[in-house]
């Protein structure tokens, strides 16, 4: 299994799961031919009576498409920008709390690219805004929104690049249709010689938001080090994993690693993961080198404030990344979760295999293998485009309900294209592939 490689905030709900239910194919939506050339995410959302799609179009111009629930057709418009070979310039789209579409995207150390809609649900009626607070958004990579605690509507992103840049949160006031900082200085700080690679927040079973991140001191991934953590409840006071308050910005340096792996150690920014066990007790979830230099999926559980580590696979294969720009991912790690009272965990592996661990619950090793949660039909995962080296996408819904996975009217969706894989973001060597389908697929989950 081969996975592309870009860093990112992702926003999830930690919620408890059974083990695998089926899903049944229900309705295939062709949408429109869309770019296949490189792997850069596409964004879904379900809005009321509404479904929406951002996407790169066949001719790489940023498309957002609309159609009305439950049989409308799509509708389209172009927005005026226009993706390279770049895998990092994925599209993050959201509603606010009055139903306004907000766009972001094609970014990668460049000046902030935001649409927003002057009428909700609707994309007939996007403009440019280009500007939040109008201060650090010169060089913009990896946008988010998210509905934070009270249900503020959030944006966070990179200001700087790989090896030298800050985390920034800003917050969205829908009375005035203004951005503000919901912290004063960033999260995270690199002091111009490193950058923070974040995962979350997760919102946990204790009622606080976690998050993980590695340090990386030049766009090099090999460089990535000091897999670290903290939490928080309101997203503006933060805390290490003994409950001390943490300073912000938050430098290299403070009180927060969970396992202080060198430079070239065998860390990397897109392997990091959160979960829980039966206790609500978080676990964090990377990648490490052990004695014999194998890369291993390690996970640290928090124990009466303390980390504790455990090698969890017992791999005889070495990934040996370096380099810059988005790489094909030969390892993957999934978080850590409770499926009908007992631990999970989901992985990859390019060489060895991949699938789902049944763990022990006091030890975190393996004790036998699993489904994975959901059964999906095998139309979802099936690859059609005949060039070679192309692989399925997919997007899920951004405002589906993070313990069911579930739309506003019950179904499942998921966006589905192909493209060829990750290429340090420049032109594959063949050339321009032809365009991919790109298609929504409506599902359902089996009752028991």
């Amino acid at each position: 299994m081969k996975r592309w490689i870009v860093a990112g905030m992702i926003c999830w709900a930690a919620v408890p799961g059974r083990c695998t239910q089926t899903v049944d194919l229900v309705e295939r939506m062709d949408v429109a031919p869309a770019w296949s050339g490189c792997p850069v995410g596409f964004a879904l959302l379900t809005h009321t009576n509404r479904q929406f799609v951002a996407f790169y179009n066949e001719n790489r111009v940023m498309t957002l498409a609309q159609r009305d629930l439950p049989s409308g057709a799509w509708r389209f418009v172009e927005l005026p920008s226009k993706l390279g070979w770049d895998s990092h310039n994925y599209i993050a789209m959201a509603t606010d709390n009055d139903g306004f579409l907000h766009v972001s995207g094609n970014m990668h150390a460049v000046p902030l690219i935001y649409f927003r809609s002057t009428r909700p649900l609707d994309i007939h009626a996007m403009e440019p805004v280009h500007r939040m607070t109008g201060d650090q958004e010169r060089r913009v990579t990896y946008p988010r929104f998210m509905k934070g605690p009270n249900n503020a509507f959030l944006f966070t992103y990179r200001e700087g690049g790989s090896g030298n840049g800050s985390t920034l949160w800003n917050r969205y006031d829908c009375a005035t249709k203004t951005w503000s900082r919901l912290i004063n200085v960033p999260l995270f700080d690199g002091e111009g010689q490193r950058n923070a690679y974040p995962m979350g927040p997760i919102l946990g079973p204790d009622g606080f938001y976690h998050m993980t991140w590695v340090w990386r001191d030049t766009p090099a991934c090999e460089t990535c080090h000091n897999i670290s953590y903290i939490r928080s409840r309101d997203l503006q006071n933060w805390e290490n994993a003994a409950g001390k308050p943490v300073s912000l910005p938050i430098r290299l340096g403070a009180d927060v690693v969970v396992d202080p792996i060198p430079v070239k150690g065998g860390l990397i920014n897109p392997c990091q993961a959160i979960g829980f066990d039966t206790q609500g007790r978080v676990i964090v979830t990377y990648t490490k080198y052990d004695a014999a230099g194998n890369t291993q999926l390690m996970n640290a559980r928090l124990e009466g404030g303390v980390w504790r580590k455990v090698q969890t696979s017992d791999w005889n294969y070495r990934w040996d990344f370096s380099g810059g720009g988005s790489i094909i991912g030969e390892v993957s790690v999934g978080s850590v979760e409770v499926l009908d009272g007992a631990l999970a965990q989901s992985y990859s592996h390019a060489k060895l295999g991949g699938g789902r661990w049944r763990l022990d619950s006091e030890t975190l090793k393996p004790a036998g293998k699993i489904g994975g949660r959901f059964r999906f039909p095998p139309e979802i995962g099936r690859k059609e485009h005949d060039t070679p080296g192309m692989s399925v996408r997919h997007a899920d819904d951004w405002a589906a309900d993070p313990k069911t996975r579930l739309s506003c009217d019950g179904f499942m969706y998921r966006a589905c294209w192909e493209s060829l894989p990750a290429n340090r973001d420049r032109p594959q060597p063949g050339g321009v592939p032809p365009p991919a389908m790109l298609r929504v697929y409506k599902m359902k989950v089996r009752q028991p």
